[in-house]
């Protein structure tokens, strides 16, 4: 019973009884627009003059987020990798933290292989390093966790730099600690190691330092519009992109202006950021370069061609004649192709599934906002930049075949910078004589001060009855890896999955330094003898692994006499 009413409340149940919420909270808001001033307004002026200490905002905005987030560990403790991404992206942090960008293929890479991760021609997770440098930060410090928690804080105080840069003092605090109720506390960035963060920083930076450019034009500010540009590089290069084009036409327009400025724009812009810009195109050829053996192909495209069937791009023709000796990598395959046909088949159906849990997602209680000043956005001046970046970048987002909500990361401070000109609009509003603007903006601010206990409670109902959105096998995984852990010696992980085993239960990841970890995972194949892998870890304890049965756990490997290793020395 409790399962049925938390996975209507996960779907289209919790959009409707969301909905609902919404209506009756703006309805109070506008019928009773004053009701709490009393309370509110000493509220919002002792606000306002915090907000003033634009640099004290941005400081506590990054510490909130750490004080806040790890107040909640009780409820929902340091997160479990469980999916092949969040895998994939702590290799790559395990890899920068250990001083390098790869790894050496290793001897017995066939057993080892794994999804999104790169063997040939070296050892290395396909995605760009940004979140990786993340987690290896945080691995430096003690836990990848670390680096997700920080890289979240950092977005916090960078989206309110961004603001601070659009709006008077007020509205970049509220927009910003509107972001940190959005993402910092309750969400899967947080929660997990898939990422978004990271190119949300890059995306903020940009957007922060272009209007400080334009009127200003310091050299800090053109660093930071490189260095936001480089994370986007490293981060999403091709979501980045997108983003950046209409700034970059934005900036070109600007350069030609005032042409008796030129040599402080010269100095001041064009100097600075060309040097960011240098150095980042040399590092992703670098990069590149040791990963792929090419300066100009990405190591995602590597794998890309060595592992799927299907194109990244929905107008790319797919492959079908591609077929894997690996079972997993086979069905994996398969069933993205399967995905592929069905989301180009139906693009109506899939445009409209994105745009809908986009906007949930981005922006929840606050598309409210959107919605009411919807026609004053679309004249507003200052916005048209800002829409047309969304809307060049959603089309974008459109275009591919597979989607996670955290490809369009680059785009959170747009969207809050969007969402505050909403409300400024909004607060303006009157109706016969009453200032109805105030009622539902602060309503609006409730709505997404109300979630947390919202949060709270669900988390809570989930925990109890074993409910949530990670797969209960993959948390096993990490519970039986730390019974390894504490175990003497170490510990070779063969395992043997059945015919009908789900490829999004994967196993077989492993660290950086495969010789020397305590723990290697590794993979029976069918019709592939395993004695060269047994002989290769020799003086292991090997161990078979089984996780299509239940219970999950360990048995000693007996191999049959033709498959046992030779005695070691």
């Amino acid at each position: 019973m409790i399962a049925h009413i938390s996975s209507a409340l996960s779907g289209h149940g919790a959009f409707f009884i969301q909905g609902l919420v919404v209506i009756a909270v703006l309805a109070v808001g506008w019928y009773w627009p004053a009701l709490g001033d009393s309370i509110l307004r000493p509220v919002e002026e002792k606000g306002a003059r915090l907000a003033r200490r634009k640099t004290v905002v941005i400081v506590g905005m990054a510490a909130g987020t750490i004080v806040i987030r790890l107040s909640m560990l009780w409820l929902t403790p340091v997160p479990v990798p469980v999916a092949h991404d969040e895998l994939s992206y702590l290799l790559a942090g395990d890899t920068l933290a250990h001083g390098r960008l790869t790894n050496p293929t290793h001897p017995m890479w066939i057993f080892l292989d794994t999804i999104h991760v790169n063997q040939q021609p070296v050892y290395m997770s396909k995605y760009p390093p940004g979140q990786g440098a993340a987690l290896a930060f945080g691995q430096i410090l003690g836990h990848p966790w670390i680096g997700v928690l920080l890289s979240m804080a950092a977005m916090g105080a960078a989206v309110v730099w961004m603001l601070q840069g659009w709006f008077p003092p007020v509205w970049a605090m509220l927009g910003g600690l509107l972001a940190l109720l959005r993402f910092d506390l309750f969400n899967y960035w947080i929660d997990s190691y898939w990422g978004g963060a990271v190119a949300a920083i890059g995306g903020a930076l940009v957007m922060g330092a272009l209007p400080r450019i334009m009127h200003h034009g310091r050299r800090r500010d053109a660093l930071l519009l490189g260095l936001g540009a480089a994370i986007l590089a490293n981060s999403r290069p091709v979501e980045g992109l997108l983003f950046c084009l209409p700034v970059g036409a934005v900036l070109g327009v600007w350069l030609f202006q005032h042409r008796d400025r030129w040599p402080a724009k010269l100095t001041n812009f064009i100097f600075p950021f060309s040097i960011v810009m240098l150095f980042t195109v040399g590092f992703i050829g670098y990069y590149n370069w040791r990963g792929t053996g090419s300066p100009f192909l990405f190591p995602y495209v590597v794998y890309q061609r060595a592992h799927f069937s299907s194109p990244p791009l929905l107008w790319q023709k797919a492959d079908t004649s591609r077929h894997f000796v690996n079972p997993q990598f086979e069905a994996y395959s398969q069933e993205q192709l399967a995905e592929f046909e069905s989301r180009r088949e139906h693009f109506a159906r899939t445009c409209w599934l994105r745009t809908s849990n986009f906007l949930g997602f981005y922006c929840g209680p606050m598309l409210a906002a959107l919605v009411l000043t919807f026609r004053r956005l679309l004249r507003d001046r200052r916005m048209r930049l800002l829409l047309i970046q969304l809307l060049l970048s959603f089309l974008g987002l459109l275009a591919v075949a597979p989607f996670f909500l955290h490809y369009a990361a680059p785009l959170t401070a747009t969207v809050f910078a969007v969402i505050i000109q909403g409300m400024r609009h909004l607060r303006k509003w009157r109706s016969a004589g009453r200032p109805v603007g105030i009622g539902l903006t602060r309503a609006i601010v409730l709505l997404a001060l109300a979630a947390i206990p919202a949060h709270v409670a669900k988390t809570i109902v989930e925990a109890r009855h074993g409910i949530g959105w990670s797969d209960p096998k993959m948390l096993e995984r990490g519970r039986l890896a730390a019974q390894l852990e504490a175990a003497p010696g170490k510990h070779l992980v063969l395992v043997s999955n059945s015919s009908t085993h789900s490829p999004h239960e994967e196993w077989v990841y492993n660290a950086a330094d495969i010789d020397d970890s305590k723990i290697v995972w590794a993979r029976e194949i069918p019709g592939v003898d395993v004695k060269p892998l047994l002989e290769y870890f020799r003086g292991r304890t090997v161990w078979l692994l089984e996780p299509d049965r239940v219970p999950i756990q360990f048995t000693p490997y007996q191999p049959g006499p033709e498959m046992r290793p030779s005695p070691g020395p």
